[in-house]
């Protein structure tokens, strides 16, 4: 399996290997990349969370603030640079290079012209802006799950009610949320440098929050730098620690953002790597590997013992029940697309939002608090929602067919996905070429 990974390797070296000095031909793909990445900062008066990170030149955010353009103009100027990109030649431009810009253009027509108030359904919405339509998963499955958790949790009441008084155990005091997501995030670092080199100076910034639709973010700096936030607004479980420690920071997005700067940005001269487009095909393959990460630093009974030694103690919580509690995550892990089906039917006006909140109590078994969280996020970020479950999926295929079972084989295969341009598309290939 190491020499499949290798091999896979290889042939996307080969593609990238192209150098982008000399010649006339890197001026246009420079020429490209450059204004991409105006057009991108254009949209931010339009929609302002579209660009989640910029380490480009200052000079470039003053250009595009003294010569704002219309969405209608964006599109239009979008649309000729996906003909220009689409008409070089392998000679002209790397093609991994230019696959990518084009996909990039792609998701910023399609979030253009949803903000200016085009309706597009959930699945051509997901493949514009993320180059891949999440499968759909019929409400049986969930109801599957629910009768296993059923017996792990029985007794009187709602399915969801029991679910919440018994995860209600396991909650960290909030007097204690900076000692345990400090250990949480040292142990996550400590494993991730284990296997992966990152920037020498990389380094991040905590902050604790409310008021969010999310329950962590990383707002990427440049120069090897993060700011994670944490959201306080809910009641924060002890497993969410080390999931949320791995998942913003190490081997997560902080990681992802540092690798991608490194190898792309600094090395190569990708200058559309100094923007990242909150609503493109990057954020798949960022939430997929953040998601994924977890439990790459942290296979199942490592986690459980360090969690159980180092951060129960540290909560100050009991845990005589902790083993029923990770069986119940197991099974709760399971309902994750309940989401993209909440959305799905949202979205497309076939749901209102009490309805969304009743059915994220009802099928994923959330308090109700955290259903309107969640509602709160589908309004913000819609079809990004995908991101998490099928991108985390998409990812642990890729993984499986390039590195099989091997450990040091799957760090090594993370390790590149995260250190090069890789699309959704990419990783469907890759997987179904293993599977041929």
């Amino acid at each position: 399996m190491r020499f499949g990974l290798l091999l896979a390797t290889a042939l996307l070296l080969s593609a990238c290997g192209k150098s982008d000095t000399g010649g006339g031909e890197a001026s246009t793909i420079d020429t490209i990349a450059e204004r991409y990445v105006k057009l991108a900062l254009a949209m931010t008066p339009h929609d302002p969370a579209y660009v989640d990170a910029y380490f480009g030149p200052d000079a470039w955010i003053d250009e595009v603030r003294e010569s704002p353009q219309s969405l209608e103009a964006i599109i239009a100027s979008a649309e000729a640079m996906m003909r220009e990109v689409n008409a070089l030649s392998p000679e002209e431009a790397d093609p991994i290079r230019a696959k990518g810009l084009a996909k990039r253009l792609t998701a910023l027509v399609g979030r253009a012209r949803l903000v200016s108030g085009l309706a597009l359904d959930f699945d051509t919405e997901a493949r514009l802006l993320y180059d891949t339509v999440p499968p759909q998963v019929p409400i049986d499955h969930f109801r599957t799950i629910h009768e296993e958790i059923d017996a792990l949790l029985p007794g009187e009441g709602p399915l969801a009610e029991r679910v919440e008084t018994f995860r209600s155990r396991f909650v960290i005091p909030r007097d204690k949320l900076a000692e345990v997501f400090d250990a949480a995030i040292a142990e996550c670092r400590s494993r991730t440098l284990a296997h992966m080199d990152l920037p020498d100076d990389e380094r991040f910034t905590l902050e604790y929050v409310n008021d969010k639709p999310w329950s962590g973010y990383n707002w990427y700096q440049g120069d090897a730098e993060s700011l994670i936030q944490m959201n306080t607004d809910l009641p924060i479980f002890i497993h969410r620690a080390v999931d949320l420690g791995c998942h913003e920071g190490y081997p997560g997005h902080h990681t992802y953002n540092s690798l991608l700067e490194a190898n792309l940005v600094e090395k190569r001269n990708w200058i559309e790597f100094a923007l990242y487009p909150l609503f493109s095909p990057q954020s798949l393959i960022a939430e997929g590997t953040a998601n994924y990460g977890i439990k790459l630093a942290f296979p199942a009974e490592e986690r459980i013992a360090f969690e159980k030694g180092t951060l129960f103690p540290l909560a100050g919580l009991d845990p005589s029940q902790a083993d029923r509690y990770y069986e119940l995550l197991a099974l709760l892990e399971g309902l994750d697309y309940v989401d993209n089906e909440v959305a799905r039917l949202y979205l497309g006006e076939d749901m209102d939002r009490e309805t969304a909140a009743d059915w994220l109590v009802e099928y994923k078994l959330m308090s109700p608090e955290r259903a309107a969280q969640r509602v709160d996020f589908i309004d913000t970020y819609r079809s990004y929602v995908i991101n998490y479950n099928h991108g985390r999926d998409m990812v642990v295929a890729y993984i499986n067919a390039v590195a099989g079972d091997d450990p040091d084989a799957r760090w090594e295969a993370f390790t590149y996905l995260l250190s090069n341009p890789l699309t959704p598309s990419d990783l469907t290939r890759a997987t179904a070429g293993a599977t041929d």
